[in-house]
């Protein structure tokens, strides 16, 4: 018989958080307390210290009696407390044994033959882990975040299921037709009615202005409570619009926003956009074309268009490399020195993503201060992806160099590179060699009958005339002006040609299309590697586990373990590097 265990239940914290988990010193039950530790352990002796001269019963350090768990010295009993997070935890020190830990149990005075009580430390909830500002602006009960991936990868189903869990979730939009958007835009906003905790991407357009203002339009028209503005490398009409329409002071003089703008970045000078008010002479523009109020202008001018702000580090897709540690730090002293500037009435909170398979990865980025954090990559191999079958087992099976860097379709012309999986697929190779090709040539006239062959053989599967067909097919449907720029401009029409190849390798996993399969392409991180090896072994590694949700929590859950571990390390408890394998997980009885 096989016995299926229940999950484990998440409980919520109190409604009010105790002081932030740091140490302090346990309070002696005696009439008068010592003001300070008796000494610090150092080698197995007590050296320094003492109490004051001239209190009564100073001299007096608390000891610890246990209540059914013993004091833990060694491994296995320090890693069982230190994932006891949702327990106070004494910091214990008993000569020739060093510093331990005791859970529960009472804290007394002068019991010599009890450990000493060095200090405790209150409970941490993985809700604690980011701005607890995060969690009040937008209705959630954890600061994290399941990323707008592209091409509807993000689903609807997705975003439900976060919001259902009081997380938060982006519908990936990007890449989209409007009918196709409008109709998920459509079912969610049916589905969460009332729920302020969901939100759909705003992808920046600089070839098609038009789509982008469009997308807004459409995102606002449905009631979009959040909207996550990708790409941007600067502020245009559209975003600002999300930004400024709808907003109104209460009576109590706040100023309310009816769409909350998060601003997906790895700049910090695109960041400082964002953080700042819109420009004056958009909201002027706004306005004198009737999308948004002179009111509505004026409250904008003293508001920063985005109050959450995503620093994206090296991640899947569209990335510029930046290690977390380097750019997450730049751009909080970015948004300092802006909100010093503006004297905003709230802040503005500075959120991570990029790189986060794994829960020591989001406890490092929580420990470089950030407020909330965005998973992507990982995501793709969950039940509610939108990504293929076929494409989520390729996925399964990366590991952490399993990816490369390939000429984007979206700027093909421009050199722009996405990070792609590499295991099982040829498309980073075969993309590579299409870039090379329009660099070095001016038409497809002039590329080299065996190079030619090659791609039609062994890209394409057509030849290169009926590429084109299909090509100008697509765009005269469009966008006519593409084509009428083709005809007159020869290294153009090479330029869509093989953006035609592009385009479709991303359909094509989508789809599933297995006699395609070593033309996929995946965009993918090292954090999905990461997280493959970390889920080896365990339930998640079964693909029916694998729901958004429960990936959320055990990151969320293994990051408050390692984060809790780092604490008793800097006070000398030796507990080395925290491992937390995946367990399944529910929510209590407040999730």
């Amino acid at each position: 018989m096989t016995v299926t265990p229940r999950p484990s239940r998440i409980a919520s914290p109190p409604e009010r958080r105790p002081p932030a988990p740091a140490l302090r010193r346990p309070v002696a039950r005696r009439p008068y307390p010592s003001d300070r530790l008796a000494g610090t352990f150092v080698g197995g002796g007590f050296v320094g210290g003492g109490p004051p001269a001239g209190r009564p019963g100073a001299g007096t350090t608390p000891t610890w009696r246990p209540d059914g768990h013993p004091a833990a010295f060694t491994g296995p009993e320090l890693a069982a407390c230190v994932r006891a997070v949702r327990e106070p935890v004494h910091l214990l020190a008993v000569p020739g044994r060093g510093v331990g830990l005791g859970l529960g149990g009472d804290v007394g005075a002068g019991d010599a033959a009890g450990p000493l009580v060095v200090g405790t430390l209150p409970a941490l909830y993985p809700e604690w882990l980011g701005d607890r500002s995060f969690a009040a602006a937008h209705g959630v009960r954890f600061p994290y975040i399941a990323g707008e991936m592209a091409t509807g990868i993000a689903t609807t189903a997705m975003v439900t299921a976060m919001a259902r869990a009081r997380m938060l979730g982006f519908f990936g939009s990007g890449g989209l037709g409007l009918d196709r958007i409008e109709k998920a835009v459509v079912t969610l906003a049916e589905t969460l009615a009332g729920q302020p905790n969901w939100g759909v991407n705003l992808l920046h357009s600089p070839g098609d202005p038009a789509l982008e203002n469009t997308t807004a339009a459409l995102l606002l028209r449905h009631g979009v409570p959040c909207v996550s503005a990708s790409a941007f490398m600067s502020i245009t009409p559209a975003v600002v619009r999300c930004a400024a329409a709808g907003l109104r002071r209460t009576p109590d003089g706040r100023v309310e926003r009816r769409t909350r703008v998060f601003a997906k970045i790895s700049r910090p000078e695109v960041a400082e956009q964002f953080m700042s008010p819109p420009p004056g002479e958009i909201l002027r523009a706004l306005v004198d074309g009737g999308e948004i109020t002179a009111a509505e202008a004026e409250l904008a001018a003293g508001l920063p268009i985005a109050e959450d702000i995503t620093v994206e580090a090296d991640s899947a897709g569209h990335t510029d490399g930046r290690p977390m540690a380097v750019v997450v730090p730049a751009v909080q002293a970015v948004r300092d020195r802006v909100v010093a500037r503006f004297g905003y009435p709230r802040p503005v909170r500075v959120g991570a993503a990029g790189g986060l398979g794994t829960p020591q990865a989001v406890a490092a980025a929580f420990a470089l201060g950030a407020a909330y954090v965005l998973t992507g990559s990982v995501n793709q191999v969950s039940v509610e992806s939108g990504q293929s079958d076929d494409a989520k087992a390729m996925l399964a099976g990366a590991d952490l160099a399993d990816v490369a860097l390939a000429p984007a379709a979206d700027m093909f012309e421009l050199g722009a590179k996405v990070q792609v999986l590499r295991r099982g697929s040829m498309f980073a190779p075969r993309a590579g060699l299409l870039f090379e090709a329009y660099r070095r040539h001016d038409s497809l006239e002039q590329l080299a009958p065996e190079l030619r062959a090659k791609l039609e053989r062994d890209l394409f599967g057509m030849s290169l005339d009926d590429v084109w067909a299909r090509t100008a097919a697509y765009w005269g449907e469009r966008d006519p002006g593409q084509v009428e720029r083709a005809l007159t401009d020869p290294k153009h029409r090479m330029a869509l040609v093989f953006r035609w190849y592009l385009g479709n390798s991303g359909r094509w996993a989508l789809a599933g299309e297995q006699s395609r399969r070593t033309d996929y392409q995946i965009w993918c991180g090292p954090a999905m590697g990461a997280f493959n090896r970390w889920i080896s072994g365990s339930f998640l590694a079964q693909p029916a586990e694998r729901g958004v949700v429960q990936i959320a929590l055990n990151l969320l859950e293994g990051a408050a373990v390692v984060t809790r571990a780092h604490q008793v390390r800097s006070f000398g408890v030796p507990v080395g590097v925290a491992q937390f394998p995946p367990r399944r997980l529910s929510l209590g009885a407040h999730g």
